[in-house]
Protein backbone atom coordinates (compact mmCIF):
# COMPACT_ATOMS: atom_id res chain seq x y z
CA UNK A 1 0.00 0.00 0.00
CA UNK A 2 1.25 3.51 -0.85
CA UNK A 3 1.82 5.33 2.41
CA UNK A 4 1.30 8.87 1.04
CA UNK A 5 -0.43 9.92 -2.17
CA UNK A 6 0.50 13.47 -3.23
CA UNK A 7 -1.87 15.24 -5.62
CA UNK A 8 -0.05 18.07 -7.38
CA UNK A 9 3.56 18.36 -8.56
CA UNK A 10 4.28 22.04 -8.08
CA UNK A 11 7.02 23.18 -5.67
CA UNK A 12 4.93 22.22 -2.63
CA UNK A 13 4.12 18.69 -3.76
CA UNK A 14 7.63 18.08 -5.10
CA UNK A 15 9.21 19.27 -1.84
CA UNK A 16 6.88 17.04 0.17
CA UNK A 17 7.84 14.10 -2.04
CA UNK A 18 11.57 14.80 -1.65
CA UNK A 19 11.42 15.04 2.14
CA UNK A 20 9.25 11.94 2.47
CA UNK A 21 11.58 10.01 0.17
CA UNK A 22 14.61 11.08 2.19
CA UNK A 23 12.77 9.89 5.30
CA UNK A 24 12.07 6.50 3.72
CA UNK A 25 8.32 6.79 3.13
CA UNK A 26 6.83 5.04 0.05
CA UNK A 27 4.74 7.50 -1.97
CA UNK A 28 3.12 8.34 -5.28
CA UNK A 29 2.99 11.85 -6.72
CA UNK A 30 0.55 12.65 -9.53
CA UNK A 31 -0.24 15.71 -11.60
CA UNK A 32 -2.87 16.24 -14.26
CA UNK A 33 -0.56 18.43 -16.37
CA UNK A 34 1.19 16.67 -19.26
CA UNK A 35 4.55 18.26 -18.41
CA UNK A 36 6.19 20.50 -15.84
CA UNK A 37 5.59 24.23 -16.07
CA UNK A 38 7.48 26.04 -18.83
CA UNK A 39 6.92 29.59 -17.56
CA UNK A 40 8.69 31.36 -14.73
CA UNK A 41 5.71 32.14 -12.43
CA UNK A 42 7.06 32.45 -8.86
CA UNK A 43 10.54 33.98 -8.87
CA UNK A 44 11.58 34.59 -5.28
CA UNK A 45 13.21 32.13 -2.90
CA UNK A 46 13.77 33.27 0.67
CA UNK A 47 16.36 32.29 3.26
CA UNK A 48 14.15 29.90 5.22
CA UNK A 49 13.35 27.97 2.06
CA UNK A 50 17.04 27.72 1.20
CA UNK A 51 17.74 26.50 4.73
CA UNK A 52 15.21 23.71 4.21
CA UNK A 53 16.77 22.92 0.84
CA UNK A 54 20.20 22.74 2.43
CA UNK A 55 18.86 19.98 4.69
CA UNK A 56 18.18 17.80 1.64
CA UNK A 57 21.31 18.80 -0.27
CA UNK A 58 19.68 21.12 -2.81
CA UNK A 59 20.68 24.63 -1.78
CA UNK A 60 23.97 24.79 -3.68
CA UNK A 61 22.31 23.68 -6.93
CA UNK A 62 19.51 26.22 -6.58
CA UNK A 63 21.89 29.07 -5.77
CA UNK A 64 24.10 28.23 -8.74
CA UNK A 65 21.07 28.46 -11.05
CA UNK A 66 19.68 31.63 -9.46
CA UNK A 67 20.62 35.26 -9.02
CA UNK A 68 21.01 37.19 -5.78
CA UNK A 69 18.73 40.17 -5.19
CA UNK A 70 21.09 43.15 -5.02
CA UNK A 71 18.91 46.26 -4.62
CA UNK A 72 15.43 47.71 -4.95
CA UNK A 73 14.70 50.99 -6.74
CA UNK A 74 11.57 53.07 -6.23
CA UNK A 75 10.34 55.28 -9.06
CA UNK A 76 7.71 58.01 -8.71
CA UNK A 77 6.20 59.68 -11.79
CA UNK A 78 9.04 58.62 -14.04
CA UNK A 79 11.94 59.53 -11.74
CA UNK A 80 14.00 57.19 -9.63
CA UNK A 81 13.62 58.48 -6.10
CA UNK A 82 15.25 55.81 -3.95
CA UNK A 83 17.74 52.98 -4.32
CA UNK A 84 17.72 50.55 -1.40
CA UNK A 85 20.79 48.27 -1.25
CA UNK A 86 19.79 44.79 -0.17
CA UNK A 87 22.63 42.37 -0.93
CA UNK A 88 23.53 40.44 2.23
CA UNK A 89 20.85 42.22 4.26
CA UNK A 90 20.54 39.25 6.61
CA UNK A 91 24.25 38.86 7.34
CA UNK A 92 24.74 37.00 10.61
CA UNK A 93 21.12 35.79 10.69
CA UNK A 94 21.19 33.00 8.11
CA UNK A 95 23.72 31.18 5.95
CA UNK A 96 21.66 32.63 3.09
CA UNK A 97 21.47 36.35 3.98
CA UNK A 98 19.83 37.42 0.72
CA UNK A 99 16.85 36.90 -1.56
CA UNK A 100 17.39 34.54 -4.49
CA UNK A 101 15.74 35.01 -7.88
CA UNK A 102 15.03 31.65 -9.52
CA UNK A 103 12.14 31.12 -11.96
CA UNK A 104 9.67 28.49 -10.81
CA UNK A 105 10.00 26.36 -13.94
CA UNK A 106 13.75 25.96 -13.34
CA UNK A 107 13.13 25.31 -9.66
CA UNK A 108 10.61 22.58 -10.48
CA UNK A 109 12.96 20.90 -12.94
CA UNK A 110 15.67 20.73 -10.27
CA UNK A 111 13.24 19.13 -7.81
CA UNK A 112 11.98 16.67 -10.44
CA UNK A 113 15.52 15.67 -11.42
CA UNK A 114 16.44 15.08 -7.78
CA UNK A 115 13.34 12.91 -7.29
CA UNK A 116 14.20 10.95 -10.43
CA UNK A 117 17.72 10.37 -9.08
CA UNK A 118 16.20 8.56 -6.09
CA UNK A 119 13.74 6.57 -8.17
CA UNK A 120 10.55 8.65 -7.86
CA UNK A 121 8.73 9.71 -11.03
CA UNK A 122 5.89 12.19 -11.24
CA UNK A 123 2.90 10.41 -12.80
CA UNK A 124 1.80 12.89 -15.46
CA UNK A 125 -1.65 13.34 -16.98
CA UNK A 126 -3.04 11.57 -13.94
CA UNK A 127 -5.68 13.31 -11.86
CA UNK A 128 -7.59 12.56 -8.72
CA UNK A 129 -11.34 12.47 -9.39
CA UNK A 130 -12.55 11.59 -5.90
CA UNK A 131 -11.67 9.76 -2.73
CA UNK A 132 -13.05 8.04 0.35
CA UNK A 133 -11.18 8.79 3.57
CA UNK A 134 -13.62 7.68 6.24
CA UNK A 135 -11.79 4.61 7.48
CA UNK A 136 -8.28 3.47 8.35
CA UNK A 137 -7.06 4.34 4.86
CA UNK A 138 -7.70 6.61 1.87
CA UNK A 139 -9.15 5.14 -1.31
CA UNK A 140 -8.46 7.63 -4.10
CA UNK A 141 -9.98 7.39 -7.55
CA UNK A 142 -7.45 8.29 -10.24
CA UNK A 143 -7.86 8.82 -13.97
CA UNK A 144 -4.82 8.16 -16.14
CA UNK A 145 -3.85 9.78 -19.43
CA UNK A 146 -5.53 7.02 -21.45
CA UNK A 147 -8.82 7.51 -19.61
CA UNK A 148 -8.35 4.38 -17.53
CA UNK A 149 -9.66 4.63 -13.95
CA UNK A 150 -7.70 3.27 -11.01
CA UNK A 151 -8.18 3.08 -7.25
CA UNK A 152 -5.12 3.94 -5.17
CA UNK A 153 -5.03 2.83 -1.55
CA UNK A 154 -2.92 5.06 0.70
CA UNK A 155 -2.50 5.73 4.39
CA UNK A 156 -2.64 9.50 3.80
CA UNK A 157 -3.51 11.95 1.02
CA UNK A 158 -1.84 15.35 0.59
CA UNK A 159 -3.68 17.89 -1.55
CA UNK A 160 -1.01 20.11 -3.12
CA UNK A 161 -3.17 20.67 -6.20
CA UNK A 162 -3.45 24.44 -6.32
CA UNK A 163 -6.04 27.12 -5.75
CA UNK A 164 -8.79 25.11 -7.50
CA UNK A 165 -7.91 22.04 -5.45
CA UNK A 166 -9.99 18.95 -6.17
CA UNK A 167 -8.88 17.56 -2.81
CA UNK A 168 -10.11 20.62 -0.89
CA UNK A 169 -13.41 20.56 -2.74
CA UNK A 170 -13.76 16.83 -2.05
CA UNK A 171 -13.37 17.53 1.66
CA UNK A 172 -16.01 20.24 1.52
CA UNK A 173 -13.63 22.72 3.16
CA UNK A 174 -14.44 26.40 2.66
CA UNK A 175 -11.96 28.80 1.07
CA UNK A 176 -13.09 32.21 2.33
CA UNK A 177 -11.51 35.46 1.22
CA UNK A 178 -11.83 37.72 -1.75
CA UNK A 179 -10.52 38.94 -5.07
CA UNK A 180 -8.92 42.30 -5.81
CA UNK A 181 -10.63 44.43 -8.44
CA UNK A 182 -7.57 45.06 -10.61
CA UNK A 183 -6.51 42.75 -13.42
CA UNK A 184 -2.75 42.23 -13.42
CA UNK A 185 -0.37 41.07 -16.09
CA UNK A 186 2.90 39.21 -15.85
CA UNK A 187 5.39 39.11 -18.70
CA UNK A 188 8.87 37.73 -19.13
CA UNK A 189 10.62 40.03 -21.58
CA UNK A 190 13.88 40.89 -23.20
CA UNK A 191 14.32 44.64 -22.88
CA UNK A 192 16.68 47.53 -22.36
CA UNK A 193 16.58 50.82 -20.50
CA UNK A 194 17.46 52.37 -17.14
CA UNK A 195 15.23 49.88 -15.27
CA UNK A 196 16.88 46.78 -16.80
CA UNK A 197 19.86 46.66 -14.47
CA UNK A 198 19.69 43.32 -12.69
CA UNK A 199 17.90 45.00 -9.77
CA UNK A 200 14.28 45.34 -8.70
CA UNK A 201 12.50 48.48 -9.92
CA UNK A 202 9.03 49.46 -8.67
CA UNK A 203 6.97 52.33 -10.03
CA UNK A 204 4.86 53.85 -7.26
CA UNK A 205 2.72 56.05 -9.47
CA UNK A 206 -0.64 57.72 -8.99
CA UNK A 207 -2.62 54.95 -10.64
CA UNK A 208 -0.54 52.44 -12.61
CA UNK A 209 1.58 49.86 -10.84
CA UNK A 210 4.66 48.25 -12.34
CA UNK A 211 7.39 46.06 -10.88
CA UNK A 212 10.47 45.01 -12.85
CA UNK A 213 12.12 41.89 -11.45
CA UNK A 214 15.63 40.88 -12.53
CA UNK A 215 16.19 37.54 -14.20
CA UNK A 216 19.44 35.83 -15.08
CA UNK A 217 20.83 37.32 -18.27
CA UNK A 218 21.80 40.86 -19.24
CA UNK A 219 18.49 41.84 -20.82
CA UNK A 220 15.89 39.57 -19.23
CA UNK A 221 13.28 40.83 -16.78
CA UNK A 222 9.88 39.95 -15.34
CA UNK A 223 7.27 42.71 -15.53
CA UNK A 224 4.25 42.69 -13.23
CA UNK A 225 1.72 45.48 -13.59
CA UNK A 226 -1.85 46.56 -14.10
CA UNK A 227 -3.97 46.15 -17.21
CA UNK A 228 -5.65 49.19 -18.76
CA UNK A 229 -8.78 50.22 -16.89
CA UNK A 230 -10.95 49.85 -20.00
CA UNK A 231 -9.80 46.32 -20.81
CA UNK A 232 -12.25 43.44 -20.86
CA UNK A 233 -13.13 41.79 -17.57
CA UNK A 234 -12.22 38.28 -18.72
CA UNK A 235 -8.50 38.14 -17.96
CA UNK A 236 -8.07 35.07 -20.16
CA UNK A 237 -8.86 37.09 -23.31
CA UNK A 238 -6.38 39.89 -22.69
CA UNK A 239 -3.19 40.39 -24.67
CA UNK A 240 -0.01 42.46 -24.47
CA UNK A 241 -1.86 45.31 -26.23
CA UNK A 242 -4.12 45.64 -23.16
CA UNK A 243 -1.20 46.38 -20.85
CA UNK A 244 -1.22 49.79 -19.24
CA UNK A 245 1.79 51.32 -21.02
CA UNK A 246 2.08 54.53 -19.01
CA UNK A 247 4.35 53.15 -16.28
CA UNK A 248 6.47 51.23 -18.81
CA UNK A 249 7.00 54.43 -20.78
CA UNK A 250 7.81 56.44 -17.66
CA UNK A 251 10.52 53.92 -16.72
CA UNK A 252 11.79 54.20 -20.33
CA UNK A 253 11.72 50.43 -20.87
CA UNK A 254 12.25 49.39 -24.46
CA UNK A 255 10.59 46.00 -24.96
CA UNK A 256 12.47 43.96 -27.55
CA UNK A 257 10.67 40.65 -27.13
CA UNK A 258 7.87 39.19 -24.99
CA UNK A 259 8.71 35.56 -24.15
CA UNK A 260 5.66 34.89 -21.99
CA UNK A 261 2.55 36.87 -21.12
CA UNK A 262 -0.37 36.11 -18.84
CA UNK A 263 -3.04 38.00 -16.93
CA UNK A 264 -4.73 37.18 -13.67
CA UNK A 265 -6.83 38.39 -10.77
CA UNK A 266 -5.15 38.42 -7.36
CA UNK A 267 -6.97 36.54 -4.61
CA UNK A 268 -6.57 36.42 -0.86
CA UNK A 269 -7.99 33.28 0.74
CA UNK A 270 -7.21 30.80 3.53
CA UNK A 271 -8.93 27.43 3.82
CA UNK A 272 -11.10 26.92 6.90
CA UNK A 273 -9.11 23.82 7.71
CA UNK A 274 -5.80 22.34 6.58
CA UNK A 275 -6.66 18.80 7.61
CA UNK A 276 -9.59 16.45 7.77
CA UNK A 277 -8.77 12.98 9.07
CA UNK A 278 -6.20 11.36 6.80
CA UNK A 279 -6.28 14.15 4.23
CA UNK A 280 -4.14 17.31 4.32
CA UNK A 281 -3.98 20.54 2.34
CA UNK A 282 -0.76 22.40 1.56
CA UNK A 283 0.41 25.27 -0.64
CA UNK A 284 -2.10 27.09 -2.83
CA UNK A 285 -4.72 24.47 -2.02
CA UNK A 286 -4.67 25.87 1.52
CA UNK A 287 -3.86 29.58 1.07
CA UNK A 288 -3.41 32.16 -1.67
CA UNK A 289 -2.55 35.81 -1.29
CA UNK A 290 -1.12 38.85 -3.01
CA UNK A 291 2.40 38.63 -4.50
CA UNK A 292 3.77 41.26 -2.07
CA UNK A 293 7.07 39.98 -0.69
CA UNK A 294 7.13 36.87 -2.88
CA UNK A 295 5.76 34.74 -0.05
CA UNK A 296 3.42 32.29 -1.80
CA UNK A 297 5.70 29.50 -3.02
CA UNK A 298 7.92 29.79 0.05
CA UNK A 299 4.94 29.38 2.35
CA UNK A 300 3.80 26.27 0.50
CA UNK A 301 7.27 24.76 0.81
CA UNK A 302 7.13 25.49 4.54
CA UNK A 303 3.84 23.57 4.69
CA UNK A 304 5.44 20.60 2.94
CA UNK A 305 8.44 20.46 5.27
CA UNK A 306 6.26 20.76 8.37
CA UNK A 307 3.99 17.94 7.21
CA UNK A 308 6.66 15.60 5.86
CA UNK A 309 8.49 14.59 9.03
CA UNK A 310 5.24 14.22 10.96
CA UNK A 311 3.77 11.89 8.35
CA UNK A 312 7.02 9.92 8.30
CA UNK A 313 7.08 9.55 12.08
CA UNK A 314 3.50 8.28 12.21
CA UNK A 315 3.86 5.96 9.20
CA UNK A 316 7.02 4.44 10.65
CA UNK A 317 5.59 4.03 14.13
CA UNK A 318 7.91 6.42 15.97
CA UNK A 319 5.07 8.76 16.95
CA UNK A 320 1.44 8.48 17.91
CA UNK A 321 -1.06 9.61 15.24
CA UNK A 322 -1.84 12.62 17.45
CA UNK A 323 1.42 14.17 16.23
CA UNK A 324 -0.42 15.02 13.01
CA UNK A 325 -2.83 17.20 14.98
CA UNK A 326 -0.06 19.83 15.21
CA UNK A 327 0.16 20.44 11.44
CA UNK A 328 -2.94 22.60 11.06
CA UNK A 329 -2.49 24.91 14.06
CA UNK A 330 1.18 25.47 13.25
CA UNK A 331 0.63 26.34 9.60
CA UNK A 332 -2.83 27.91 9.48
CA UNK A 333 -1.96 30.61 12.01
CA UNK A 334 0.97 31.78 9.88
CA UNK A 335 -1.09 31.66 6.68
CA UNK A 336 -3.80 33.82 8.24
CA UNK A 337 -1.29 36.41 9.47
CA UNK A 338 0.45 36.44 6.10
CA UNK A 339 -2.75 37.01 4.15
CA UNK A 340 -3.74 39.85 6.49
CA UNK A 341 -0.39 41.65 6.25
CA UNK A 342 0.12 41.21 2.50
CA UNK A 343 -3.46 42.37 1.95
CA UNK A 344 -2.74 45.66 3.73
CA UNK A 345 0.51 46.19 1.84
CA UNK A 346 -1.07 45.32 -1.49
CA UNK A 347 -3.92 47.74 -0.88
CA UNK A 348 -1.48 50.59 -0.25
CA UNK A 349 0.51 49.73 -3.38
CA UNK A 350 -2.47 49.50 -5.74
CA UNK A 351 -5.31 51.58 -4.28
CA UNK A 352 -6.36 54.67 -6.29
CA UNK A 353 -7.46 56.39 -3.07
CA UNK A 354 -5.94 59.76 -2.16
CA UNK A 355 -4.42 58.59 1.15
CA UNK A 356 -2.87 55.44 -0.35
CA UNK A 357 -1.52 57.47 -3.27
CA UNK A 358 0.05 60.00 -0.89
CA UNK A 359 1.65 57.23 1.18
CA UNK A 360 3.27 55.46 -1.76
CA UNK A 361 4.38 58.54 -3.72
CA UNK A 362 5.44 60.85 -0.88
CA UNK A 363 5.80 59.03 2.45
CA UNK A 364 7.48 55.79 1.36
CA UNK A 365 10.25 57.43 -0.74
CA UNK A 366 10.95 59.82 2.13
CA UNK A 367 11.19 57.41 5.08
CA UNK A 368 12.34 54.12 3.51
CA UNK A 369 16.01 55.16 3.01
CA UNK A 370 16.21 56.27 6.64
CA UNK A 371 14.68 53.03 7.87
CA UNK A 372 16.97 50.85 5.75
CA UNK A 373 19.98 52.75 7.06
CA UNK A 374 19.08 51.45 10.53
CA UNK A 375 20.68 48.06 11.25
CA UNK A 376 17.85 47.04 13.57
CA UNK A 377 15.23 47.76 10.91
CA UNK A 378 17.20 45.84 8.27
CA UNK A 379 17.31 42.85 10.59
CA UNK A 380 13.59 43.09 11.29
CA UNK A 381 12.80 43.39 7.59
CA UNK A 382 14.96 40.38 6.73
CA UNK A 383 13.53 38.24 9.54
CA UNK A 384 9.99 39.02 8.43
CA UNK A 385 10.32 38.64 4.67
CA UNK A 386 12.72 35.68 4.77
CA UNK A 387 10.34 33.73 7.06
CA UNK A 388 13.10 32.92 9.56
CA UNK A 389 10.93 34.66 12.17
CA UNK A 390 8.08 32.18 11.70
CA UNK A 391 7.60 30.40 15.02
CA UNK A 392 5.39 27.74 16.54
CA UNK A 393 5.49 28.95 20.13
CA UNK A 394 1.80 28.25 20.72
CA UNK A 395 2.03 24.72 19.28
CA UNK A 396 1.37 21.76 21.59
CA UNK A 397 4.80 20.51 20.48
CA UNK A 398 6.64 23.53 21.92
CA UNK A 399 7.95 23.79 25.49
CA UNK A 400 10.43 25.68 27.63
CA UNK A 401 12.75 28.64 27.29
CA UNK A 402 16.51 29.08 27.54
CA UNK A 403 18.05 32.47 26.88
CA UNK A 404 15.93 34.29 24.31
CA UNK A 405 14.97 31.05 22.56
CA UNK A 406 11.63 29.41 23.27
CA UNK A 407 10.19 26.12 22.21
CA UNK A 408 8.71 26.68 18.77
CA UNK A 409 11.40 29.09 17.54
CA UNK A 410 13.54 28.31 14.54
CA UNK A 411 16.94 27.15 15.75
CA UNK A 412 19.04 30.31 15.40
CA UNK A 413 21.99 30.13 13.07
CA UNK A 414 25.33 30.69 14.76
CA UNK A 415 27.68 32.39 12.33
CA UNK A 416 30.97 30.48 12.21
CA UNK A 417 34.34 32.12 12.71
CA UNK A 418 35.76 33.71 9.59
CA UNK A 419 38.42 31.01 9.37
CA UNK A 420 35.95 28.19 9.89
CA UNK A 421 34.25 26.37 7.03
CA UNK A 422 30.57 27.32 6.89
CA UNK A 423 29.74 23.66 6.20
CA UNK A 424 30.59 22.93 9.84
CA UNK A 425 28.15 25.42 11.34
CA UNK A 426 25.36 24.47 13.74
CA UNK A 427 22.97 23.87 10.82
CA UNK A 428 25.18 21.11 9.36
CA UNK A 429 23.69 18.34 11.59
CA UNK A 430 20.18 19.21 10.38
CA UNK A 431 20.88 17.28 7.16
CA UNK A 432 20.08 14.10 9.12
CA UNK A 433 16.38 15.13 9.09
CA UNK A 434 16.17 13.66 12.58
CA UNK A 435 15.61 14.73 16.16
CA UNK A 436 18.75 15.95 17.89
CA UNK A 437 20.00 17.82 20.93
CA UNK A 438 22.21 20.92 20.76
CA UNK A 439 24.28 22.33 23.59
CA UNK A 440 26.33 25.51 23.24
CA UNK A 441 29.07 25.37 25.84
CA UNK A 442 29.58 22.25 27.96
CA UNK A 443 27.47 19.12 28.24
CA UNK A 444 27.40 16.72 31.19
CA UNK A 445 27.61 12.92 31.47
CA UNK A 446 23.95 12.55 32.46
CA UNK A 447 22.74 14.31 29.31
CA UNK A 448 25.10 12.25 27.15
CA UNK A 449 23.83 9.05 28.80
CA UNK A 450 20.18 10.03 28.27
CA UNK A 451 20.73 10.87 24.60
CA UNK A 452 22.64 7.62 24.01
CA UNK A 453 19.89 5.58 25.66
CA UNK A 454 17.31 7.25 23.39
CA UNK A 455 19.45 7.00 20.22
CA UNK A 456 19.27 10.78 20.11
CA UNK A 457 22.29 12.56 18.56
CA UNK A 458 23.92 15.09 20.87
CA UNK A 459 25.84 17.96 19.27
CA UNK A 460 27.99 20.11 21.55
CA UNK A 461 29.24 23.39 20.10
CA UNK A 462 31.87 25.64 21.71
CA UNK A 463 30.44 28.71 23.39
CA UNK A 464 31.20 31.80 21.38
CA UNK A 465 29.99 35.35 21.27
CA UNK A 466 28.02 34.57 18.11
CA UNK A 467 25.94 32.05 20.07
CA UNK A 468 25.12 34.66 22.69
CA UNK A 469 24.19 37.19 20.01
CA UNK A 470 21.88 34.60 18.47
CA UNK A 471 19.96 34.43 21.76
CA UNK A 472 21.23 31.05 22.96
CA UNK A 473 22.07 30.33 26.60
CA UNK A 474 25.40 28.97 27.80
CA UNK A 475 25.22 25.21 28.60
CA UNK A 476 21.46 25.01 27.98
CA UNK A 477 19.98 22.17 25.95
CA UNK A 478 17.87 22.60 22.84
CA UNK A 479 15.90 19.64 21.55
CA UNK A 480 15.61 20.26 17.79
CA UNK A 481 12.90 18.86 15.53
CA UNK A 482 13.66 17.35 12.11
CA UNK A 483 12.59 20.63 10.45
CA UNK A 484 15.08 22.73 12.40
CA UNK A 485 12.67 24.19 14.95
CA UNK A 486 13.33 24.02 18.69
CA UNK A 487 10.86 21.68 20.36
CA UNK A 488 12.18 22.02 23.91
CA UNK A 489 14.52 24.60 25.43
CA UNK A 490 15.81 23.93 28.94
CA UNK A 491 18.56 25.46 31.03
CA UNK A 492 21.24 23.62 32.95
CA UNK A 493 21.46 20.45 30.82
CA UNK A 494 18.29 19.07 32.40
CA UNK A 495 18.44 15.62 30.84
CA UNK A 496 15.21 14.44 32.43
CA UNK A 497 13.27 17.09 30.51
CA UNK A 498 13.99 15.33 27.23
CA UNK A 499 12.56 11.98 28.31
CA UNK A 500 9.50 13.66 29.82
CA UNK A 501 8.97 15.58 26.60
CA UNK A 502 9.15 12.47 24.41
CA UNK A 503 6.82 10.54 26.69
CA UNK A 504 4.30 13.37 26.90
CA UNK A 505 4.30 13.91 23.14
CA UNK A 506 4.17 10.22 22.31
CA UNK A 507 7.50 10.28 20.49
CA UNK A 508 10.36 7.83 20.47
CA UNK A 509 14.04 7.84 19.66
CA UNK A 510 15.37 5.59 16.93
CA UNK A 511 14.51 1.93 17.44
CA UNK A 512 11.84 2.59 20.07
CA UNK A 513 8.10 2.70 19.88
CA UNK A 514 6.26 5.61 21.50
CA UNK A 515 4.33 5.02 24.67
CA UNK A 516 0.66 4.44 24.13
CA UNK A 517 -1.57 7.41 24.78
CA UNK A 518 -3.01 7.42 28.30
CA UNK A 519 -6.60 6.15 28.37
CA UNK A 520 -9.23 8.84 28.28
CA UNK A 521 -11.36 9.07 31.38
CA UNK A 522 -14.96 8.14 30.78
CA UNK A 523 -17.60 10.71 31.63
CA UNK A 524 -19.64 9.91 34.70
CA UNK A 525 -22.86 8.17 33.81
Amino acid sequence: MTQVLIAGAGPTGLTLALWLSRLGVPLRIIDKAAEPGTTSRALVMHARTLEFDRQIGLAETLIARGQEFVAANLWVRGKRRVRVPLGAIGKGLSPFPYVLILPQDEHERILIDRLRDIGVEVERRTEITGFDANGARVLARLRAADGRDETCEAAFLAGCDGAHSTVRQGLGIGFPGGTYAHVFFVADVEASGPAITGELHVALDDADFLAVFPMKGTSRARLVGTVQQGAVADARRLSWQDVSAAAIERLRIDIERVNWFSTYHVHHRVADRFRKGRVFLAGDAAHIHSPVGGQGMNTGIGDAVNLSWKLAAVVQGSARPSLLDSYEPERIAFAQRLVATTDKAFTIVTSPGRLARFVRTEVVPLILPRLVACKRFRGLMFRTVSQIAVDYRTSPLSAGRAGNIRGGDRLPWVQPDAAQDVDNDNFAPLTSLGWQVHVYGDSNPKLAHTCAAMDLPLHVFPWRRAAQEAGLKHDALYLVRPDGYVALAAGGNEAGEIKRYFDTQGLAGAGRRPRAAPPRSRPAS
